[in-house]
């Protein structure tokens, strides 16, 4: 690898979060956009969240597409063009995607529109995959981790803001009418979807003229056709199940079935696939190792659960039982949900500081609250009334306590989030009101400091594999395409509360992952008592 360390590369690196703020931005904002598009468009639950299969779909299909490409080619595609290459080329595909969507818009096509999601979202997979090393590579590298913290931390103020701004700009006041709502018009939209492709151009002008490190490597990919052969397998499920259910008669039962499949097959092609590597790890590559493949099915979990708490958070919240909001009305809401990923995020950066433990101690108590504050002040100058969410103090709270507790050991750590989870799902799918909605919101705070604690545990022991264990894990957002529309369907045959049981599993799923790979790595040798926390989404 080769870069020049020698200059201070603290301007592109605001360049580069800038990138990382408008992922969260738009990533957050489909929470709004999908409630109006189904009251839009007449949707059912589950069509409404095809928008959340079409934008992490494409993760899943970008990255597919780089790691089938450096492999066939025996060389990676990012290291040949370079990282700030990559990420222009994602950026002008964003806009691409953005242009899109007006004519999408114009034409009153649902389909078109999610054909749009997908393009700007497979900018985003290219980008993501070259800007996490970038960061690293701007400055010292014994540093880097800082600068991911630092872009973690944008990425989660563009989860608080997006919900607010989308809102604003769709129906001209955060907290609209419902007359406001039936006035928003496809020219709202385009203004808001230009003023990206402008933004997206922008910042890709930007990247172009700025001077910043090429960071190569002459590291040869390893062809592993066994590993390669899984994920083809993955694809054309999920693909002829797709077929199916547009040559099946269209029923909520019909679908819920197939996603259940999809859901199904993913995990049990990532089983197999490990126990045949068991056997002869031979052209498995990086899969050869359990602790990876039980990994990306709990990326995959993680991810889908982190998406459809929020994404169906909406039509949750135009219940009676949870307030009877209108769509206009719900985006404090969402606005807290991702704010809460922001909560745990600033607690988690604490342990950058090169500060003594008593001090650390008191930091991680209080920039949770810091950042609450932060959540609310936006909220507040938005308009929106902020008394009804002081109480989400509490969770804070519990958060803090859990983290504590975990002594910064990412497998009792993941273990306490996990089991968290699945009493904080159970508790909103038993009450109503607002103890029942901070329950669900609360998944936020648990999921924000899961991503880091999952990597750390899946890559541990691989070795030479470690960097294309990390690009199979980043393929396992995938889990955002499947899981929320599995959720939807189901909320479409029962009813949107009792729906949340999906996420009662996945939170299950991920505190059952962090005791099997804790066994797992110990028969291996490791001392996961000891593990350094690494990665960040």
């Amino acid at each position: 690898m080769e870069q020049q360390s020698s200059k201070s590369y603290s301007s592109a690196l605001y360049t580069l979060a800038m990138v990382f703020f408008f992922w969260g931005f738009l990533a957050a904002s489909n929470g709004v956009f999908i409630p109006f598009c189904k009251t839009h468009f007449d949707l059912t639950q589950f069509e409404s969240q095809l928008i959340d299969s079409a934008f992490y779909g494409a993760y899943f299909i970008g990255s597919l597409l780089l790691y089938l490409y450096s492999t066939s080619v025996g060389f990676d595609f990012l290291n040949k063009i370079g990282y700030k290459k990559g990420i222009i080329y994602g950026l002008i595909i964003s806009v691409v995607g953005a242009l899109l969507m007006l004519p999408a818009v114009g034409s009153e096509n649902y389909w078109f529109i999610l054909l749009a999601f997908f393009v700007i979202a497979l900018g985003f997979s290219l980008q993501q995959t070259a800007a996490n090393p970038f960061a690293v590579a701007l400055g010292d590298p014994a540093t880097g981790m800082h600068r991911l913290n630092l872009t973690g931390g944008v990425n989660s103020l563009g989860t608080t803001l997006g919900p607010i701004i989308i809102t604003l700009v769709l129906f001209g006041a955060v907290v609209a009418s419902p007359e406001q709502i039936e006035a928003a018009t496809t020219s709202s939209i385009n203004m808001l979807y230009l003023i990206l492709a402008g933004v997206f151009l922008l910042v890709a002008g930007i990247f172009s003229i700025r001077k910043m490190p090429r960071v190569t490597s002459d590291e040869e990919p390893e062809r592993s056709s066994k590993a390669t052969k899984a994920l083809l397998a993955i694809t054309g499920v999920i693909i002829a199940l797709s077929l199916v259910g547009k040559l099946l008669p269209e029923s909520d039962s019909t679908t819920l079935i197939l996603l259940v499949l999809a859901l199904l097959s993913v995990i049990l092609i990532l089983v197999l696939s490990t126990k045949a590597a068991q056997g002869s790890g031979e052209g498995w590559g990086a899969m050869r190792y359990p602790q990876l493949t039980l990994g990306m099915i709990a990326i995959f979990v993680y991810v889908g659960v982190e998406v459809t708490i929020q994404s169906n958070l909406g039509a949750l919240l135009m219940t009676e039982e949870f307030g009877g909001y209108n769509e206009a009305q719900i985006s404090r809401y969402i606005s807290l949900y991702w704010g809460s990923l922001m909560i745990g995020r600033w607690m988690s950066a604490v342990t950058i500081f090169n500060v003594s433990k008593s001090t650390r101690t008191i930091l991680s108590v209080v920039v949770p609250f810091i950042a609450f504050a932060v959540v609310l002040i936006v909220n507040y100058i938005s308009g929106n009334a902020v008394n009804d969410l002081y109480v989400y103090a509490v969770c804070i709270a519990i958060m803090i306590a859990v983290n504590f507790w975990s002594q910064g050991k990412p497998a009792k750590l993941l273990m306490g989030l996990g089991l968290l989870g699945v009493v904080a799902m159970i508790i909103g799918l038993y009450t109503t009101g607002k103890v029942g909605l901070f329950a669900f919101i609360s998944g936020g705070l648990i999921c924000s400091i899961m991503w880091s604690s999952i990597f750390a545990l899946s890559i541990t022991g691989l070795g030479k594999y470690t960097s294309q264990g990390s690009s199979l894990l980043i393929m396992m957002i995938l889990g955002g395409a499947i899981i929320p529309p599995l959720q939807g369907g189901l909320a479409d045959i029962i009813d949107i509360h009792s729906s949340y049981w999906v996420a009662v599993v996945c939170f299950g799923y991920l505190a059952f992952f962090a005791w099997r790979v804790s066994g797992i790595l110990k028969k291996q040798g490791y001392d996961i008592e000891n593990l350094g926390v690494e990665g960040g989404h």
